[in-house]
């Protein structure tokens, strides 16, 4: 199986080369618009079970002669910001419809996400798939939803959020997207009507805390612009707020961008991505702390004897494990279709494609645990079974801390 990766040799498309890079099946195609970059990188990663192969690809010049040329079974669009597309911005994805090549993209921007559908009768009739925002925001937020209102009867409220490790590695492409929209308006649903967010001027705090680990700090979050906002509104209509969040550190300097957020929305300065470039370097420098990242998902809802009910899913990766989890759902589609289960023709964003069980099989063989919580509607629950969550079933943790 070829996969052309667009952006192969940068953040997002390295950490998928790296996770797909163990399969002799494949062959995997670097590209981006340095040849020269795209090879250094392949050899960097030599030797490798997959092929990889270098290679010059513009997504601003001619794609279907360079699509005819390299012939891939799927193209990974990893590059971005998708929010700087343009006027043009699906010109990859109807380049891949013509000639019949499976897509997938790890957009981040709500607006390009939910602008995929438009093109769904065209890829059913081409028989392919066309998956947009396959990543942590909103393929894995969509399957741990699912997952915690499995026995609910309504879904009231969904909050989220992300904590990358300091060390983490942000790409320049991210720092870009987050510039262009912090402090401007986005939609989300808040207290059943739909409204105007302003990302990075709204806050909350949340400790992650998966079950019998050590949890993360507590961490102060800031609403992001992910496909989300939307796409989980549409899978779980009758959700009154659905709202997401980032929680950069150190956060001295996600303070500081906290206020500069709050001068775009005062309408003092336009934008941010004039800063962009200093935003970067301050963000991959300026590092310190615990090399530990986790992500949160809260479900509030109603059982079926009309009780309310508040649960969470806690991750928690250490070191280098937790930068590759937005990739992770490009290999599991990727591994799937290997295995003959590839994903319906269609476009959409990807959050009905892969469930919980498809991660926690990649997690498995990494520094990543997860848990989950119910909020106690026993007061005199024992405080040990309210630390431990569900790791309080296990009885030689329970035992443990009897003794």
């Amino acid at each position: 199986m070829k996969v052309l990766i667009v952006g192969g040799y940068g953040t997002f498309g390295g950490r998928i080369v790296e996770l797909l890079d163990d399969e002799p099946r494949l062959i995997l195609i670097v590209a981006g618009r340095s040849l020269a970059r795209a090879d250094a990188y392949c050899k960097k990663r030599a030797p490798t079970a997959a092929q990889l192969v270098p290679a010059l690809f513009d997504r601003d010049s001619d794609l279907a002669a360079q699509l005819a040329a390299f012939e891939p079974d799927i193209v990974v669009d990893a590059s971005g910001p998708f929010q700087a597309y343009g006027e043009g911005r699906y010109r990859l994805i109807e380049a891949c419809i013509a000639r019949r090549i499976n897509y997938l993209d790890l957009a981040d921007g709500s607006d390009f996400v939910a602008g995929v559908s438009a093109f769904d009768e065209a890829a059913r009739n081409a028989g392919v798939f066309v998956l947009s925002g396959v990543s942590s925001f909103p393929v894995l937020t969509a399957a741990v939803v699912r997952r915690l209102s499995s026995d609910l009867t309504r879904v009231d409220g969904i909050r989220g959020g992300i904590a990358p490790s300091p060390f983490a590695g942000v790409g320049g492409n991210v720092i870009r997207a987050i510039a262009g929209y912090a402090g401007r308006p986005v939609r989300l649903v808040r207290n059943g009507r739909p409204e105007q967010g302003r990302p990075f001027t709204e806050q909350l705090r949340y400790t992650i805390a998966p079950p019998g680990r050590l949890p993360l700090r507590n961490t102060l979050f800031s609403l992001v612009d992910v496909p989300d906002l939307r796409a989980l509104a549409k899978l779980w209509p009758e959700a009154k707020t659905i709202w997401m969040g980032a929680g950069p550190v150190p956060e001295t300097l996600h303070r500081a961008l906290i206020g500069l957020a709050w001068l775009v929305r005062a309408g003092l300065i336009g934008s941010l991505s004039p800063l962009a470039p200093l935003m970067h370097q301050a963000t991959n420098r300026l590092c310190w702390g615990e090399h530990r990242g986790g992500m949160f998902v809260e479900v509030e809802g109603s059982d079926r004897a009309g009780a309310t009910v508040k649960r969470s899913w806690h991750l928690l990766a250490e070191g280098n494990d937790g930068p590759l989890i937005p990739s992770m759902a490009v290999e599991a589609l990727v591994r799937k279709a290997l295995a003959g289960d590839q994903p319906a023709p269609g476009a959409r964003a990807a959050v009905r494609d892969l469930e919980l069980r498809d991660y926690e099989a990649l997690f498995a063989g990494k520094t990543i645990c997860t848990g989950f919580r119910d909020e106690p509607s026993d007061e005199s629950e024992p405080l040990y079974a309210e630390l431990l969550g569900n790791a309080w079933q296990d009885p030689a943790r329970r035992n443990s801390f009897n003794a």
